[in-house]
């Protein structure tokens, strides 16, 4: 259903190096970087058929956090779900909500892990059993 998603930054070398540890543990390689018309860096990273994108806002305002977003990032296995937050953590994202771990919900058992990134963006790493 999606191809991309592409969120603000305020630092873009902050938030590559965060994403590159982060993304890296997913299996993604360097971003491809790319100055816009209007001087502003991109960079996007691809893996597995979508693109995740960071942006220096095109407007020259703030970059801001969407209030009530997710961003969810599908792992293989719990172990590598719980690799993801560590990195996060260890790269300047911060721990949220419950500890990282199974969930019954809705859909069935789950595993789940909540981080926000250096400017605040709210990533959620979701391993689904069977």
């Amino acid at each position: 259903m999606l191809n991309h998603i592409m969120i603000g930054t305020n630092d873009i070398e902050k938030s590559k190096q965060f994403y590159d540890a982060v993304l890296g543990v997913l299996g993604a390689g360097e971003p491809v970087r790319n100055i816009g018309p209007s001087g502003h860096i991109r960079l996007f990273y691809r893996h597995d058929g979508s693109s995740f994108c960071l942006t220096q806002p095109i407007n020259g305002e703030p970059a801001s956090v969407a209030n009530g977003s997710t961003i969810g990032f599908k792992c293989s296995s719990p172990e590598q779900l719980q690799a993801f937050h560590d990195t996060a953590v260890a790269h300047g994202g911060t721990s949220i909500e419950e500890p990282p771990g199974p969930r019954q919900g809705a859909t069935g058992a789950m595993y789940l892990a909540y981080v926000r990134d250096p400017d605040g963006h709210k990533l959620c790493a979701i391993h689904r059993q069977g």
